[in-house]
């Protein structure tokens, strides 16, 4: 979750220890002390799951060849001339 200031560049939102705090008492409340151990097991493989994703996506890229840029496309046309 981010944010933008009147600039436009996005930032973190900065959590401090109680607001913390206040999450873990909500959590423990809401679902109990014997489900958050399942939820936190679920939240791990949905994550391990999502950065195999991402690395599968950034190794199909890594495995087509770079596009040149443009600054290497003008000096090879200026040595061309």
């Amino acid at each position: 979750m981010s944010t933008f200031n009147q600039k436009g560049v996005s930032f973190v939102p900065h959590f401090s220890a109680s607001t913390i705090m206040l999450i873990v008492i909500t959590a423990l409340v809401l679902f109990g002390p014997s489900k958050l151990p399942e939820l936190g097991r679920a939240f791990g493989k949905t994550l391990k799951e999502f950065k195999k994703g991402t690395k599968e996506l950034i190794g199909d890229d890594e495995s087509h060849p770079p596009l040149q840029t443009r600054k290497e496309t003008r000096v090879e046309e200026a040595n061309k001339l």
